[in-house]
């Protein structure tokens, strides 16, 4: 089995190392892909929000490695709705056409 970033406590017999930045990232991005893909196969509310749980600290992470915090994370997010709206109405664009 392959390697994996790993935010548990060490197990008794484990081989480990740090991680330099870049390859963090690309740890990260994979991690974030698994977490997401449990998000969409999630029955039910407790397991939805364990995997939601589990992609928040993904994401904190990622920010951080960039020098931000969730903080700015939220205030971004929040900027953005006020200016393009969030996704709460659920409207689906189906086709678009040119002038």
């Amino acid at each position: 089995m392959g390697g994996k970033i790993w935010n548990r406590y060490l197990i008794e017999k484990a081989i480990i190392r740090v991680l330099e930045d870049e390859e963090y990232r690309k740890e990260l991005y994979k991690k974030l892909q698994e977490e997401t893909s449990e998000v969409i196969g999630a029955t039910n509310s407790k397991e939805i929000l364990e995997e939601l749980a589990d992609v928040f600290e993904i994401l904190r992470s990622i920010a951080e490695l960039r020098g931000k915090t969730l903080d700015d994370v939220l205030k971004t997010a929040n900027q953005k709705k006020l200016k393009r709206g969030g996704f709460e109405k659920r409207i689906f664009l189906e086709k678009t056409y040119k002038n």
